[in-house]
């Protein structure tokens, strides 16, 4: 999947930013629609609260639709195969980042939109726009990922045992950081003029890897400014 940059057909290229971005923004239209509707809506918004069950299910379905989709050439490639998969995965990622922001105050969760939506342009008008090389900056990404898996386990310990406000900032301080990261690294992954390039025929991968890290930053953000209800 990560080969060296031997793109000649620069037609080639722009077809399949296209075709990325074009999956990307359905993708994000059907997410904000599941946020707008458990936001806005209170009966359903009733309904998802009394009834975490169907959270974790989503999970469930979430995880195995990654890992197929991440992991499993076949049926990342084979079409229509790759594009069902894709829409479970929404889906499930859709719904449950739709019930995680209605425990949050509706104008934070706005809010929140509005400046995923901000730092989300300009990290990709900067990677399109920079001649520094990201892809090349895997050492840095890792031990950021160390770092916040270490968080993650601190916090789940000690969460339990009693609330930590500051520890929780840092966590979500720390993931938002680094999924911005991740957004400029798949950017350039998906631009080709870099020192690693993702192949044409990954476009399900390519349009996978960019939808995790904008939901990722805007739950982070949620974390970080959103305002839980009373």
């Amino acid at each position: 999947m990560l080969t060296e940059f031997s793109w000649d057909d620069r037609n080639i290229r722009r077809i399949f930013i296209r075709k990325v971005y074009t999956i990307l923004m359905l993708q994000l239209s059907v997410t904000l629609a599941f946020v707008s509707l458990f936001v806005f809506c209170e009966p359903v918004k009733f309904y998802i609260q009394t009834n975490p069950g169907w959270y974790w299910a989503s999970y469930v379905v979430f995880f195995v639709t990654y890992l197929t989709l991440s992991c499993c050439r076949g049926p990342r490639r084979q079409f229509p195969w790759n594009l069902i998969l894709l829409m479970i995965f929404t889906l499930s990622l859709s719904y449950m980042t739709g019930m995680l922001s209605s425990y949050y105050n509706t104008k934070s969760v706005i809010i929140c939109l509005g400046i995923t939506a901000l730092v989300c342009l300009s990290i990709t008008i900067f990677s399109f726009q920079t001649k520094f090389d990201i892809t090349s900056c895997q050492g840095v990404l890792l031990v950021l990922c160390l770092t916040l898996c270490i968080c993650g386990l601190v916090l789940a310990i000690i969460l339990p045992l009693g609330y930590v406000p500051w520890l929780q900032v840092v966590y979500a301080a720390l993931g938002a950081i680094l999924f911005c990261m991740f957004l400029a690294f798949d950017t350039q992954m998906l631009m080709g003029s870099k020192r690693y390039t993702i192949s044409p025929e990954e476009y399900i991968f390519a349009t996978l890897s960019l939808y995790l890290d904008i939901v990722y930053i805007f739950s982070f953000f949620l974390q970080l400014f959103g305002t839980q209800r009373e």
